[in-house]
């Protein structure tokens, strides 16, 4: 299956509009949006911005208001984002995420698409492993992409939280600052802008 897949270091719909409008120039069709992992801060706000990003590069969105388990067990979800052209996974909060997501047919629907873009949190939990954004330690992910682990929003990291995952990780790690992305293109890495890899990206 060809699938890209782009890890976005953080900004979702404000910080991204030159690598966002490639991607849907790319692929195009309607934008679904899940702000799953905002669920327990403002998901309204991504919305918006979601609405007004749309307006600004000529897209469409479609909201899935997937915030809990049940949500995620529901096929409707699953049908917006099979049929989409893009899928949008946002929010901050990687663990939310993870629990929401596991084993239901929202997730098979995403892992299964032809093109996810994942910003900030999101992102990280997209990946095995993933940072616990409560310490920086690594725990265990989605897994869409295997191997490495992204730190995103890097530029917001003190410099000792970030020694301390870079002491404790047993994989390769990319730095990912807002406005940034880490890229996989059906196997083949490459990245957008100044991510900072440490160790080899993982190969199919």
């Amino acid at each position: 299956m060809s699938q890209l897949v782009v890890l976005q270091g953080g900004g979702a719909f404000t910080a991204n509009d030159e690598l966002d409008a490639q991607i849907l120039r790319e692929h195009p069709g309607y934008v679904a949006v899940l702000p799953t992992a905002d669920a327990f801060e403002n998901p309204d706000d991504l919305v918006q911005l979601s609405v007004t990003w749309a307006k600004r590069l000529g897209a469409t969105v479609k909201v899935c208001s997937v915030y809990t388990r049940a949500d995620a067990r529901e096929q409707s979800y699953a049908d917006i984002v099979s049929q989409a052209g893009v899928v949008y996974v946002v929010g901050d909060s990687p663990i939310h995420l993870r629990s929401v997501l596991k084993d239901t047919v929202v997730f098979d629907a995403i892992a299964t698409h032809p093109c996810i873009v994942a910003v900030a949190g999101s992102a990280s939990a997209l990946c095995d492993p993933m940072i616990d954004p409560r310490g920086g330690a690594f725990a265990l992910g989605l897994g869409i992409v295997k191997g490495i682990a992204a730190i995103t929003e890097s530029e917001k990291w003190p410099a000792e939280r970030l020694q301390r995952t870079l002491l404790l990780a047993n994989t390769s790690l990319a730095e990912v600052p807002t406005g940034t992305a880490l890229i996989n293109r059906s196997g083949t890495w490459s990245t957008h802008g100044q991510v900072v890899l440490h160790g080899a990206l993982p190969t199919p």
